[in-house]
């Protein structure tokens, strides 16, 4: 890397990438400061890893003896601690660039990269090669049930997502990439459809071998791709994984595989994850009443949450909880996203999660009337949308009660007013 990381400033450093990102720097030696807008669990954690962190974005948390700015994606370029980097000459790097040049640095980087499920498989597969032996550097973009999201390893193995989203994950040159899937989610933040796909065939080849599920999408893309694995959907379960978490796995193992775990081996130590935060979480369980999170915020993951809700728990009805996740999302999408809603017994609908842009041409109650009558709308607090949740419009009807709480916004706020906990 021809950048000092003596000392890194991280602009939007409480981000769920930006933040595992900050703890590798501090691991491999780097002084890091960073800002963000609030304060959160990731932010406390790194100050209480040595970072120096500022609530807030001003200029002077900037400090003046900066080798280097990394700066997330959502970040604007009239940033107050951005625009004084640059008239101290600083050099700046965009988070997903910076991911890239420091891959560069392991022997065999390894980058997942699709429209669903990215975090999940690469949680899956650091995990079982935590178990087998191996000591890989890491980023996982979500909280790791029972340990970090990242590792700065031994200088071999870096495994990490990369993202679609802004354009960056063509920018890496893995020795394996690896793809769950590939949609058409964050077209409109990299110029369309089109865009989208020639990104990902791009990351296809940069990716030394390449291993991924067919479609008819992915194969269009990487069916040239000289040294490609395809893989088949399996429909089974796998040890404690159904749906949508058992690709996840499945593929998961594969890599491994690839990267020279035998295959029983990867195949037992999947079966011990403990899996990510907000993905097919069990909140609560009683006899009466069970409430499970989910991160599903496109129609496609929300089609399969609902999927895996309805043949994990079986003779429930399944009232969900969901916020919309983007105004431009919610546009692109809300008949698709009503027509998987549907599928529900019963849906609240809350206020969409702004991320990035504060208004749109379509809301919640847009939503939920799209619907139709199995839904409402809750624009209230957390407190009445959770109460909302909790009445029963069907007293009558005897089957227990499962609710889904889905989203990927800041709906986890709403279990402080839910029941939790086994009883």
């Amino acid at each position: 890397m021809t950048v000092s990381l003596e000392r890194v400033h991280m602009i939007g450093i409480g981000g769920a990438g930006m933040a595992p990102l900050a703890g590798i720097l501090l691991a491999r030696g780097s002084r890091v400061s960073g800002s963000d807008r609030e304060a959160n669990p990731k932010t406390t954690a790194l100050s209480r890893s040595g970072a120096m962190i500022g609530i807030g974005h001003a200029a002077e948390l900037l400090p003046p003896d900066t080798t280097l700015v990394v700066y997330s994606s959502a970040i604007p370029a009239d940033n107050p601690e951005r625009r004084r980097a640059a008239g101290l000459g600083i050099p700046e790097m965009r988070r997903g660039a910076f991911l890239a040049e420091l891959l560069k640095s392991y022997r065999r980087p390894v980058a997942i990269s699709g429209s669903h499920g990215k975090s999940s498989v690469t949680a899956l597969l650091v995990h079982i090669l935590l178990e087998c032996g191996f000591s890989p550097g890491y980023l996982i973009g979500a909280a790791v049930n029972g340990g970090p999201s990242s590792a700065a390893g031994d200088g071999d193995l870096f495994i990490s997502e990369v993202d679609e989203s802004d354009g960056t994950h063509t920018l890496v040159t893995p020795a394996l990439g690896v793809v769950p899937n590939v949609d058409d989610d964050h077209s409109w933040s990299v110029g369309g459809e089109k865009a989208l796909r020639r990104n990902f065939s791009c990351f296809a080849a940069r990716s030394a071998r390449l291993l991924y599920y067919t479609s008819p999408m992915t194969d269009s893309l990487f069916s040239s791709h000289l040294n490609a694995r395809r893989l088949e959907k399996e429909s089974t379960p796998f040890g404690p994984f159904s749906g949508f978490q058992a690709w996840n796995a499945r593929l998961a193992v594969e890599a491994a595989v690839e990267l020279g775990v035998p295959r029983t081996a990867a195949e037992a130590a999947a079966t011990t994850f403990r899996g990510i935060a907000r993905r097919m979480t069990l909140r609560h369980a009683s006899r009466r009443l069970m409430i499970v999170e989910d991160y599903a915020h496109h129609p496609e993951e929300v089609a399969c949450s609902i999927a895996t809700l309805r043949a994990d728990h079986p003779g429930y009805r399944l009232r969900l909880v969901f916020q919309p996740h983007r105004y431009a999302r919610l546009a692109k999408y809300l008949p698709r996203l009503a027509e998987e809603l549907r599928k529900a017994d019963s849906v609240v609908v809350t206020p969409v999660f702004a991320a990035w842009s504060e208004t749109g041409p379509v809301d919640g109650a847009a939503l939920a009337s799209a619907i139709g009558p199995k839904a409402c709308y809750c624009a209230g607090d957390w407190t009445t949308v959770a109460a909302t949740a909790l009445s029963d419009p069907e007293p009558e009807d005897p089957r227990p009660l499962l609710i889904g709480v889905i989203g990927a916004g800041d709906i986890e706020q709403i279990f402080t007013h839910l029941p939790s906990g086994r009883r």
